[in-house]
């Protein structure tokens, strides 16, 4: 019987890289006399990746890898007035109200007088809290896991410190390389509920079985009702 479901947050109970990619598009309209898009891009995620283990994941390390695309793509040669315009762009970012998809505030009522639920979530610390505050869905919740990845190292982690029997654990996010693979290598459940824009860097081939796919969050009763049957 499964008795432990965790969601992500980012792009599975909130709209999250429409945020970005929207930001990316006026970043590349601001440095649109430096490169050509497809430039501007590829050094973005070029920086964000090789960021990523000084910044960790979250908007505040992407508008440090904004910041320097923009000295690199123009020589070194940015003007201030610019690099004001990308601190704006993350205040904008970081300020704006939480969305929630659809289904999700009731799927999570429902859910959570049934099962233990947690929110196993990856990002900045103090963005994370405040997103999760704002969801009005924090007290759904029997705990609140906030890691600077999601590997199969961090899940036995937490797995461990709830008490969770990988075997009795579902975890339901959008991101195959974060929420899926890494819950399986530890022996766990994984429902993948893909959302329509998927940062490059979280992609990745889905495992040939062992897991489920909806289209939306609202189905995912069904599936569980179908991993308690094959209990």
């Amino acid at each position: 019987m499964i008795d432990t479901i965790a969601f992500d947050g980012d792009d599975t109970l909130w709209h999250n890289e429409s945020l970005f990619s929207m930001t990316q598009d006026r970043f590349r309209s601001l440095l649109a006399h430096a490169a050509d898009p497809a430039e501007i891009d590829t050094r973005l995620l070029d920086a964000e990746r090789r960021n990523l283990g000084v910044y960790g994941y979250g908007i505040k390390g992407f508008v440090l890898s904004m910041i320097e695309t923009a000295i690199e793509v123009t020589d070194g040669r940015v003007a201030a007035a610019d690099i004001r315009t990308l601190i704006d762009f993350g205040k904008a970012m970081l300020q704006h109200p939480v969305d929630l998809l659809d289904g999700v505030a009731e799927v999570v009522e429902a859910l959570s007088g049934r099962y233990r639920l947690l929110l196993i979530t990856k990002g900045d610390l103090f963005d994370q809290e405040s997103k999760i505050a704002r969801s009005g869905l924090a007290e759904r919740f029997a705990a609140v896991e906030i890691v600077s990845e999601k590997d199969p190292a961090t899940y036995r982690r937490v797995l461990e410190r709830h008490g969770v029997d990988p075997a009795r654990f579902v975890m339901v996010g959008n991101s195959v390389r974060s929420d899926v693979l890494p819950v399986l290598e530890v022996g766990g459940h994984a429902v993948h509920v893909p959302y329509h824009l998927t940062w490059a860097h979280e992609v990745a081939k889905p495992p040939a079985e062992g897991y489920r796919r909806i289209e939306s969050v609202r189905e995912l009763d069904g599936i569980l009702a179908g991993l308690r049957g094959g209990a």
